[in-house]
């Protein structure tokens, strides 16, 4: 066994693949980065709980403002780019406000007040483990508990993601989304 940690290719052995057919997928195709955590069965079936269902207290333009900044903040072309593609318009994100989850600032124009709120507790979050005492009382006001514990959730959920993506050195998914380029 290799120690190069790189997707899997199919055929997949019956118990990799009977996990993997419940991983979202397109005519039966399984994103590399779903392939690469097959690389150990402990992390395929426990190590990323799937925060992407309906259920979230968070809509699905807030859950995708924390994906995109998140995974922009590790620079993660591979998996910010798969959101893009996948959810940013059924989000309702611009191309401005795509682009401003990679290059843009806390405070751009582009977003509004709770939008701004949200990217600045992501950025705290990512850069110093917590939400600073300024942003927190704020943070508290703006989501409910389960919405912060989701978000809080959702920040470490796409740190692991892209250690994987990025550590694996996975090539964009011919569908991906590119980095806009300054």
């Amino acid at each position: 066994m290799s120690n190069v940690l790189k997707p899997l290719t199919p055929p997949h052995d019956p118990e990799i693949a009977a996990v993997l057919a419940g991983y979202p997928q397109q005519d039966g195709y399984v994103l590399s980065l779903f392939r690469t955590f097959a690389n150990s069965m402990r992390f395929l079936t426990k190590a990323v709980p799937n925060l992407l269902d309906k259920d979230s207290p968070l809509s699905l333009r807030e859950r995708e403002i924390v994906i995109l900044r998140t995974t922009a903040k590790l620079d993660c072309e591979y998996e910010w780019g798969v959101h893009v593609a996948i959810f940013a318009k059924a989000a309702g994100l611009s191309d401005a406000q795509v682009a401003a989850t990679r290059n843009g600032a806390a405070n751009e124009v582009v977003w509004s007040d709770s939008e701004n709120l949200l990217i600045r507790c992501v950025d705290n979050l990512c850069d110093r483990g917590s939400i600073a005492d300024a942003k927190l009382a704020d943070f508290q006001k703006m989501w409910s508990l389960d919405a912060q514990l989701e978000i809080m959730a959702l920040c470490g959920t796409y740190h692991t993601v892209s250690f994987v993506a990025n550590s694996a050195r996975l090539d964009n998914e011919d569908f991906g989304t590119q980095f806009p380029r300054c």
